[in-house]
């Protein structure tokens, strides 16, 4: 089954609002095997005619987000009825549910809300339990050469439920039989991508696999596609060979993995951070559930800070410096002791452009883990790279560290980390 996507929205062009819809649909489409062969994402108003008509020879099904709201620019439904030579009609049906969610909330609404309530009859309603305009199914026309079309809202909180709840299941009920094709991914953090494909990449080629590779600032991700039970013995050989680099193998973030070995084990977790600036401390309050194992941060960009509030000695940064292994030490074990954690990690670094020196060159840093009763850990690592992404690289490096601890990896330097730039792509 062919399926392309259209993302439509005038704000996804201008740069304002990421277009997340993508990474979504793929993953939820692949588990009854299906995948997108071709995408696109157009402004308001005609050029969604202009990709409808192109996707339409080439398609099984087109799923279309976004321009279903009550504005003038949600024009998408007008578009695709006015396409199959379908005449809209108001739906009271639809429209008594829109009148509900807006007096349960206690919502006024305009004469505009009401075209959310207009459908052909041969469309069938997707009802929208997170928002107020219903999504639609067009089924395919063979006789007009037009594929099945899905029109979906466009705000992810209201579309990621309808793909789920009501996309699937009709897409399901088209396929002649669910493919036997499953995806595998492995997460790598502190190993660069050319390094993971020499270590895994011509012996899973060998097995019959298509193999892909994800590369970010300090990650990797290692996709796998094939039989299930080709799979399994592939996941042996990735184990055993990239191990002590992965981190999870499902679709989780490093600081989810992170809460969750925590709170699993009732530990907790205090944060002493100078370079970093509290993106540590951002990054796992973005978690739920944080607040069971995350204590305190104590964001200490000033030396004056580090001593006042965590009691680092000023002898000890006159000495060392700020960007120092003991003074790292200090911060760590003076955070643990504050906040009362089982855990901290700290950080001291020289983001740059400025501040380097010839024995600490900018990108320098050190990163130190604490823990109740067992000696501190203290690395040093170098990322020469912009400001915001060496913030990135440190959060991962000391959440890493952590991580390392709780699940028994080696908490030794990752061998031949490299930043890197990012990149994916795939081999078969």
């Amino acid at each position: 089954m062919r399926v392309e996507v259209i993302n439509t929205g005038t704000e996804l062009m201008l740069g304002g609002t990421i277009n997340t819809h993508l990474a979504f649909i793929a993953r939820e489409l692949f588990t009854l095997g299906l995948r997108i062969q071709r995408q696109a994402t157009v402004p308001d108003g005609e050029p969604i005619r202009e990709a409808l008509v192109e996707s339409f020879p080439r398609s099984d099904v087109v799923l279309v987000t976004g321009g279903l709201g009550p504005t003038t620019d949600d024009i998408t439904r007008e578009i695709v009825a006015d396409l199959l030579g379908l005449k809209l009609e108001h739906d009271e049906e639809i429209w008594r549910a829109i009148e509900e969610r807006f007096t349960r909330r206690g919502l006024r609404w305009s004469e505009r809300v009401k075209l959310q309530a207009l459908r052909p009859r041969e469309a069938a309603v997707l009802w929208n339990s997170h928002g107020t305009a219903p999504g639609l199914h067009f089924p395919a026309l063979p006789e007009k050469g037009t594929p099945h079309i899905f029109l979906l809202p466009g705000p992810p909180r209201e579309v990621k439920p309808m793909v789920r709840e009501k996309l699937l299941p009709i897409l399901a009920a088209l396929l002649p039989a669910k493919s036997a094709a499953r995806m595998d991914t492995f997460r790598v953090l502190g190993v660069g991508e050319s390094l993971v494909e020499e270590k895994v990449g011509e012996e899973l080629i060998a097995m019959g696999l298509e193999v892909g590779y994800c590369a970010r600032p300090g990650e990797v991700d290692l996709r796998l596609i094939g039989a299930p039970e080709v799979l399994d013995r592939a996941a042996v050989v990735v184990h055993d060979r990239l191990g002590k680099w992965i981190f999870t193998t499902d679709e989780r973030e490093l600081q989810e993995v992170v809460v969750e070995h925590l709170a699993a084990r009732k530990k907790t977790i205090a944060l002493a951070e100078s370079c970093t600036g509290g993106f540590i401390a951002n990054q796992i309050t973005n978690v739920p559930g944080a607040s069971k194992v995350f204590l305190a941060g104590f964001v200490t960009y000033a030396n004056e800070a580090k001593t006042a509030a965590l009691g680092v000695d000023a002898a000890l940064i006159r000495e060392h410096g700020a960007v120092s292994e003991p003074v790292a030490r200090g911060m760590a074990e003076g955070a643990m002791l504050k906040a009362g954690a089982d855990f901290a990690l700290s950080t001291t670094g020289i983001a740059g452009p400025d501040g380097g020196t010839p024995d600490k060159p900018v990108g320098t840093v050190f990163v130190a883990l604490a823990e109740r009763g067992r000696e501190t850990v203290v690395q040093p690592h170098r990322f020469p790279t912009d400001r915001e992404t060496f913030k990135h690289l440190v959060a991962q490096t000391a959440m890493d560290l952590l991580l390392r601890r709780l699940d028994g990896r080696d908490t030794s330097v990752a061998e031949n980390f490299s930043p890197g730039d990012g990149g994916c792509g795939g081999k078969m």
